[in-house]
């Protein structure tokens, strides 16, 4: 594990416990899967590249656009193959191959990943062959400060 992939794995462990909350980006308050990657850039970078304008729990099935696919090559650059995912990456999920990509997560080891889950608070999944079928692109974050 690369020294910042170590360090965003215990940023993301951080947050673990943090309640669910649609749009949320605080960590022990509330976040959803877009907050706590908005939370993990904060604690890595300092400020937001760009303002998160609001959002419906549906946006991804009302817009017809691939928003988050979009803004992860816009922020963290082009995607990696998903076998190359390590700890500390970003994962992006689509729930089904007809619609647009909506959750986030990120690597916490070859068999994990910490998300924002609704319905319950920001947890360490098993990365199982359900998750893992679902995974659209995987982005590393930029280096920062510490690297």
């Amino acid at each position: 594990m690369t020294g910042q992939g170590a360090r965003i794995v215990t940023l993301a462990e951080s947050w673990l416990g943090t309640p669910y909350r649609h749009q949320g980006a605080t960590k022990g308050v509330g976040c959803d899967c877009i907050g706590l990657v908005r939370g993990i850039w904060r604690e890595l970078y300092g400020n937001e590249p760009e303002a998160v304008p609001a959002y419906a729990p549906d946006w991804a099935e009302r817009s017809g656009e691939e928003r988050l696919l979009e803004a992860g090559r816009r922020l963290f650059g082009p995607a990696l193959p998903v076998d190359a995912a390590a700890p500390g990456d970003l994962l992006l999920f689509r729930w089904r191959p007809d619609c647009a990509a909506k959750h986030a997560g990120i690597q916490a080891g070859p068999r994990h990943f910490i998300h924002a889950y609704e319905q319950a608070a920001v947890i360490r999944s098993a990365l199982v062959p359900s998750w893992r079928r679902r995974i659209v692109a995987v982005h590393r974050f930029p280096p920062d400060a510490h690297d």
